[in-house]
């Protein structure tokens, strides 16, 4: 027996000629009626083999008795150990390493169908466009997937300024094109992509066009874009009452509110989560991940525990990104800018969303 199940062809007890005499051992009823046989029974001594839930990847590694050689450390005094002695003493990974490499199986777990996120606020300047923009870049980086985030915002939003502009056309103009649309390569004319792999679909950027983005437009955008890409993230307006938003949040999956680390900016998030209960989105606000978005230097006399506490009560859960000086430029964002900490940050916040995928069949 080689592995942590039972062979079903073969195992060590079988080759007694005593064992089992009456029991001839089939994987499928199929084999044995071909063979003639009796209908299987189950054999008490070899059940059916478990099928992994939750984190699966983690469970079967755990299962697992062959011994698994240490991962050679990636950087520190670890690294240098490593590389110093010829590779051939190796202190393993570091605890901070450990963890990445979990976040990162954690975000990389399997998809079923296309997930979408909607990221909201009700207040401006509280960095969501922004945290929108390095969320969806983490998931296309890590996973792979062709990931796109949608700027709903009626406003004139800034979603595609984040990243640089390959295509000035808009959702308008992907709507109006709707019908001619076959294949991945069509929608892809009209989004442009950044460093990350992140495709942004721009909203109208014309203040002389009056025409608002309204629900029936959101709902067949998406429609189009969940059979090309298997995350969605859409970048709301600050308004709950605009026309699209009942669309937005009757197809999220999940939901990502951002907030700054200021009382205003937490008060203004607070208000959104009493506005979606009050309004039947109460098992939307359960699955929602609160993000604390250090948008200054320092967070003066408000105390961050105390505030992830409270958006903890009432959300799934709470991530924090900390103050970084490229992000706060507010221009096109640079990944390998980003701090280390804030790269952290971003991975953990990734992870916690990811948490909420559909699990996939087996």
């Amino acid at each position: 027996m080689t592995g942590p199940y039972p062979d079903p062809y073969f195992s060590e007890e079988s080759t007694d000629s005593t064992a089992h005499p009456a029991q001839p051992r089939y994987p499928y009823q199929d084999t044995a009626d071909e063979q003639g046989l009796p209908p299987l029974r189950p054999d008490p001594a070899y059940p059916p083999l478990p099928q992994p839930s939750g984190s699966r990847r983690a469970a079967a590694h755990a299962q697992n008795p062959v011994r698994v050689p240490k991962r050679p450390p990636r950087s520190g005094w670890r690294r240098a150990l490593y590389l110093g002695s010829g590779k051939l003493v190796n202190p393993g990974e570091s605890p901070v390493e450990r963890y990445e490499r979990e976040l990162t199986l954690r975000v990389n777990q399997p998809l079923r169908g296309c997930f979408k996120i909607a990221m909201l606020s009700l207040k401006g300047g509280v960095g969501k466009t922004t945290v929108t923009t390095i969320l969806g870049s983490a998931f296309a980086l890590l996973r792979g997937d062709r990931v796109v985030a949608v700027d709903a915002n009626p406003d004139r939003g800034t979603l595609s300024q984040k990243i640089p502009i390959e295509t000035t056309a808009t959702v308008r103009h992907l709507l109006r094109d709707a019908d001619k649309i076959t294949r991945y390569s069509d929608v892809r004319a009209y989004t442009s992509q950044g460093a990350g792999r992140l495709e942004i679909l721009a909203s109208e950027q014309d203040p002389a066009v009056s025409e608002a983005f309204s629900e029936d437009d959101y709902l067949r955008t998406i429609n189009l874009l969940e059979h090309y890409y298997s995350i969605v993230l859409t970048d709301c307006g600050t308004g709950l009452m605009h026309s699209a938003m009942k669309g937005v949040l009757d197809l999220a999956d999940a939901l990502v509110i951002v907030s700054s680390s200021s009382v205003d900016g937490a008060r203004s998030a607070s208000a959104t989560i009493d506005w979606l209960e009050a309004h039947g989105y109460g098992d939307l606000v359960k699955r929602s991940v609160a993000v604390i978005n250090s948008v200054r230097p320092r967070a003066g006399s408000v105390d961050l525990d105390k505030l992830a506490a409270h958006f903890a009560a009432r959300t799934r859960a709470v991530c924090r990104i900390p103050f970084d000086p490229h992000l706060e430029e507010g221009a096109e964002i640079e990944l390998e800018r980003i701090s280390d900490d804030t790269r952290m940050a971003l991975l953990e916040l990734a992870a916690t969303v990811a948490d909420a995928f559909p699990l996939k069949p087996f």
